[in-house]
């Protein structure tokens, strides 16, 4: 019954094609937007199906596209939709295809795990930083500050300024 709503009449066809044209045939057709495929073996199981590796390798590098465009999203970068879709790749250039996607995930990540070790580093650093800057204001009140400058004085005059007391801040 939902075929009694739809806009436009429709033309039920069976194509046989060879194998090697499959491919070009069936992306042609796909980039038309014109066509319904139907499943003339639904019995079949879907790991007996020829297809079934081209469909993980797709599906494989499809995760690896959302994982670059979600970095991309996180850090903050202008993607700019031409709302055109691109192509079918031919099947020799999805090797390529599927070395890059590779190459950038691995990137991607290297990068993430650098950036997290970074950012602990400055965190530890920083808190480094503040407490010798505590010690250092502990020390100074510590100290009477008469003999600061006497010592100062006296190691100034006898070791050319070398020697004197370390300063932090």
């Amino acid at each position: 019954m939902g075929e009694l709503f739809r806009s436009e009449e429709m033309t039920l066809a069976q194509l046989f094609l060879q194998s090697e044209a499959a491919y070009c045939c069936v992306s042609e057709l796909g980039e038309l937007g014109m066509v319904q495929f139907r499943d003339l073996n639904p019995d079949v199981n879907v790991f007996q199906r020829k297809f079934v590796n081209e469909v993980r390798r797709c599906e494989e590098m499809d995760r690896k596209l959302r994982f670059v465009e979600k970095e991309i999203k996180k850090a903050n970068i202008l993607m700019v939709d031409t709302g055109e879709n691109p192509e079918v790749p031919f099947p020799r250039d999805m090797i390529d295809l599927e070395a890059t996607f590779e190459k950038l995930e691995n990137e991607l990540k290297e990068i993430n795990t650098n950036q997290e070790a970074l950012k602990k580093n400055f965190l530890e650093l920083t808190e480094l930083k503040h407490i010798l800057h505590r010690t250092q204001q502990f020390f100074d009140e510590m100290e009477d500050p008469n003999l600061l400058e006497e010592s100062s004085a006296l190691m100034e005059g006898s070791e050319g300024g070398r020697g004197a007391p370390l300063r932090l801040g």
